[in-house]
């Protein structure tokens, strides 16, 4: 079904925690900046040469590589999460410490290519879940981390995250172009 007609979240949709990355999608439309973002992120991390996808900017920061492996690790739980909500999950769903799975999940051993490839098939699974959603089912909500979202909101957290890391890879790694 087409997101025709969708609104925006409001803050009632989502946690205080998430509005940073809420407000970073201005757009009205979530779903084409959610398709868009897989070659975005191919295409900021294209020039990044192997031997510097260790780098880190500072000591105790995340390294180019362990920052797409979250990205693909966060887009697969938020995905989760739109899911559980869009069906009427009436559990509370648990929240996830970033700094815990990056470390358990050595993302400096995997080449950057595969981890780019990673996000960007994490993404394209996602895609159809968003796109196939009946109307009422993007305000349908629950609880994660013992926080209230909706399934609206779960898609604008995944599009301002993207943004956000994209950001966090110019300014701070000086990764890409501006986008």
């Amino acid at each position: 079904m087409s997101e025709t007609g969708l609104t925006r979240p409001t803050p009632s949709d989502y946690s205080p925690h998430f509005a940073r990355y809420v407000s970073l999608v201005p757009e009205d439309q979530v779903l084409p900046v959610l398709a868009a973002q897989g070659d975005e992120v191919r295409r900021a991390l294209a020039a990044v040469k192997e031997d510097a996808a260790g780098f880190r900017y500072a000591d105790g920061k995340w390294s180019i590589r362990e920052v797409v492996g979250h990205l693909a690790d966060t887009e697969r739980l938020m995905a989760y999460r739109a899911l559980c909500f869009a069906r009427g999950e009436k559990a509370g769903l648990p929240g996830f410490d970033e700094d815990e799975y990056v470390r358990q999940a050595g993302f400096d051993a995997i080449p950057l290519p595969e981890l780019v490839a990673e996000f960007r098939a994490a993404r394209d699974a996602s895609l159809p879940l968003f796109r196939h959603l009946a109307r009422d089912a993007w305000a349908r909500g629950g609880l994660a981390n013992g926080r209230p979202s909706t399934v609206r909101s779960v898609a604008y957290v995944m599009a301002g995250h993207v943004r956000h890391h994209l950001n966090v890879l110019r300014e701070r790694y000086h990764v890409g172009a501006p986008l």
